[in-house]
């Protein structure tokens, strides 16, 4: 249980000494109590009061890595109920299961399809996480051996027998997998396998058995837990992972204190991408899916993207010069931001064009137009800057940059700045293509069929 500020003070030596970098020992206790100091920062601080204060100031959630290397999969470690009050840090992550009842060249292939399972969007590759091998009564070992072989994802032992699931960690190697099936009655054979590999585990059983499974589990100095709570209907599912949240983040109980994994299965695709959907929401740390199918895939990755995507923190692209096509010493020059959306319309727009085209991003922080204008962020000093920082005038002989029609305004400082001849562009995206048809190609085009920007 974390620990308030009067009961942290109580542990300092309450010299008053300055030399923590706050003026009394209660100020430096209050500074503890809210995350904003490190009990290091005392010297005098004795070492029973550090293992109880480290012990408070663990994570609410605590963080559990799958795998090792690159390639690990890290999950929990939350903070918040809710992503507007901070951020969330750790998406959940996605695994796809395969029978081990398959025959070899099955399980190939389905492995081979789920290492297909990616996706690019914004300029981001969205792809599952989790290589999931259940037990099904087939040969488990060595169907985990040949999606060890087959696929770098981590993997997730699903299996409820522990001489099963000791064979599958020696075939597994040096994965270090998440090991999925301990219960109330196989707790401890779990554990000792699991201590032995070094390997997470999971505890699964009813809500209210949970705490008592965990708690046993740290009492034998393993804390490498997930949740599995049984849950049935879509409801359940989402009170049941929500009380788990809340009862981790505002009443700080340590025993349910861990990420959390849930499987969805069923055999319509859009009941099945609904319910996958709640759990990625609410708050499943862990999701295991028996399905490759990307019409359910890409709209659940994509909206773990929107809810694991820093509100604070735009999705935003390198700022530099890019090549559009294959642009030549008579390609036209278009400046924009460095926000994912509006480089990405640009780019569309001038792809549709057909003109092979140079486009420089500017750093913005991730902002659009106007509201990098408006912040300071895009004006003509930015501008020039890129241009002579990315060399944009090595690669044309013409000289000439196309600025966004809405910020017309830094044409004639631009041009006094960079010496680049400043052609004003359209003040919307769309008007990209009849813009380079008229303004740089000469081309008649059909009368509205676009605006441009005077």
């Amino acid at each position: 249980m974390a620990l308030s500020g009067l009961e942290i003070y109580k542990l300092t030596p309450k010299k008053n000494c300055r030399e923590c970098g706050v003026a009394t020992c209660m100020a430096f206790a209050m500074a503890l109590a809210n995350g904003k100091a490190s009990a290091d920062a005392c010297p005098y601080l004795s070492p029973e009061a550090k293992a109880a204060l480290g012990a408070a100031a663990e994570p609410p959630i605590r963080l559990v890595t799958i795998g090792k290397d690159q390639g690990k999969v890290e999950v929990g470690d939350e903070h918040v109920l809710f992503r507007h009050e901070k951020t969330f840090y750790h998406p959940t992550a996605i695994g796809i299961t395969v029978a081990d009842t398959r025959s070899s060249e099955e399980i190939r292939e389905r492995v081979g399809r789920i290492n297909e399972l990616w996706f690019d969007r914004v300029g981001l590759c969205l792809s599952v996480n989790l290589v999931a091998v259940t037990d099904r009564g087939g040969d488990f070992a060595q169907a985990v051996r040949i999606a060890a072989e087959a696929s770098s994802f981590p993997l997730v032992l699903v299996t409820r027998d522990p001489a099963k699931a000791a064979a599958a960690l020696a075939a597994a190697g040096d994965r270090r997998p998440l090991l999925h099936g301990a219960t109330a009655a196989t707790l401890d054979a779990f554990l000792e396998l699991a201590k032995e590999k070094g390997c997470p585990l999971t505890v699964g059983g009813a809500l209210e058995e949970l705490p008592e499974l965990t708690e046993r589990a740290a009492a034998g100095g393993f804390k490498d837990l997930v949740l599995a709570p049984a849950v049935g209907s879509t409801g359940e599912m989402l009170r049941t992972l929500t009380q788990i949240r809340r009862q981790a983040l505002k009443k700080k109980f340590r025993p349910l204190g861990y990420p959390v994994l849930t499987e969805v299965t069923g055999d319509d695709p859009q009941d099945l991408a609904a319910r996958a959907s709640v759990a990625v929401a609410k708050y499943a740390s862990v999701l295991l899916l028996d399905t490759v199918d990307p019409a359910v895939l890409l709209p659940l990755l994509t909206n773990r993207q929107d809810l694991y995507t820093d509100p604070q923190k735009p999705i935003q692209v390198e700022a530099k010069l890019w090549e559009v096509g294959s642009p030549d010493q008579d390609s036209p020059v278009y400046v924009t931001t460095n926000f994912s959306l509006t480089y990405f319309s640009v780019l569309t727009e001038i792809e549709a064009s057909r003109i092979p085209s140079y486009l420089v991003t500017v750093d913005t922080d991730g902002t659009s137009v106007l509201t990098a204008w408006a912040a300071g962020k895009f004006g003509a000093e930015e501008i020039a800057q890129i241009l002579e920082k990315t060399g944009a005038a090595e690669k044309v002989r013409h000289h000439k940059v196309i600025i966004p029609g809405y910020v017309a305004v830094l044409s004639g400082k631009l041009n006094q700045l960079s010496g680049w001849e400043v052609l004003v562009g359209p003040r919307e995206a769309t008007g990209i293509p009849n813009f380079a048809r008229s303004r740089w190609r000469g081309e008649e085009v059909e009368a509205g069929a676009g605006s441009v920007s005077a």
